[in-house]
């Protein structure tokens, strides 16, 4: 019965593995793949910054720290290439703007129109990225969030994984002990399932808990029988000096009679015969 139970136990445990093991990937993990260098390029590894370490390098590109700076090293790219197109397109407006046939010339009102308008985008696009900056704040947190509980799901899968085969081995060594016990016990206490046991085991508990409180009960009250027993004890030393005493005359007066012949047998029938005349004579008088 225990080992069909165990092979149910272990189907189900492998069922539930086969099924993790099939769900699908993160999303995450995807976009972590494509965020890897194609290309062993060594011109590329030398952009990064000097503050990834040792151990980001050796876990590869999507390690966090690998992340943060590539993270780093495009914002300040993309800072440059920013600036080079604004300035590049300024240039070109400015060129065109006097080569034209006719030259196109702006008014002062219109660049102060203009610079009100540039300025009241700027504070929108300066809430977008303090919105921007919140969101990705909560996205990191909810992302290393995710990554570390994703960790704590793939170890789990893989001690699950290892589950069966040690459980396997546990059995076979049952088995094995099992055989080895020559000869078998003869106590059926001692063949019983582990939830008999366990509560054969609490019963035996519960008596020898019962046993320390009652002899805890006696010792508590040994004192008090000590010493009555040397109340007693001291009662009995005149008693006991009295019946040697007892016994010592009656010793005596067996030895004295013994020595004195009938003597003493024809004194207690003489008075036996005295006190029957005494009563006689009471009557005759009436006295």
């Amino acid at each position: 019965m225990m080992v069909q139970d165990s092979e149910s136990q272990s189907a189900s445990a492998s069922a539930a593995l086969e099924q993790l093991q099939q769900s699908p990937s993160l999303k995450l993990i995807s976009i972590a793949e494509t965020l890897a260098p194609k290309d062993n390029n060594p011109r590329s590894a030398d952009k990064r910054t000097s503050t990834i370490s040792d151990d980001s390098e050796q876990n590869g590109d999507t390690h966090p720290a690998a992340l943060q700076a590539d993270l780093l090293h495009y914002k300040e790219l993309f800072g440059k290439l920013r600036f080079s197109y604004v300035e590049q397109v300024t240039k070109e407006k400015f060129l065109r703007g006097i080569t034209a046939d006719p030259p196109s010339l702006v008014e002062a009102t219109e660049n102060e129109a203009k610079e009100k308008e540039i300025l009241a985008l700027k504070a929108t696009l300066k809430e977008r990225k303090v919105e921007i900056a919140e969101l990705l704040q909560k996205l990191e947190a909810k992302g290393r969030d995710l990554s570390l509980r994703y960790e704590g799901v793939q170890l789990k899968t893989r001690q699950l994984a290892s589950l069966p085969a040690e459980i396997q081995g546990l059995e076979a060594n049952i088995e094995t002990l099992k055989k080895e016990q020559v000869p078998p016990s003869q106590n059926p206490d001692l063949a019983l399932p582990l939830p008999e046991t366990a509560r054969l085991v609490g019963q035996r508990e519960t008596e020898l808990a019962a046993l320390n409180a009652q002899l805890t009960q006696l010792r508590s009250s040994l004192p008090n029988r000590t010493r009555e027993l040397e109340k007693l004890e001291r009662e009995l030393k005149p008693l006991e000096t009295q019946k040697q005493g007892t016994v010592a005359a009656a010793k005596e007066a067996r030895r004295r009679r013994e020595d004195g012949g009938g003597i003493g047998d024809e004194l207690e029938e003489r008075g036996r015969w005295l006190r029957a005349s005494e009563s006689a004579l009471k009557k005759m008088l009436e006295v």
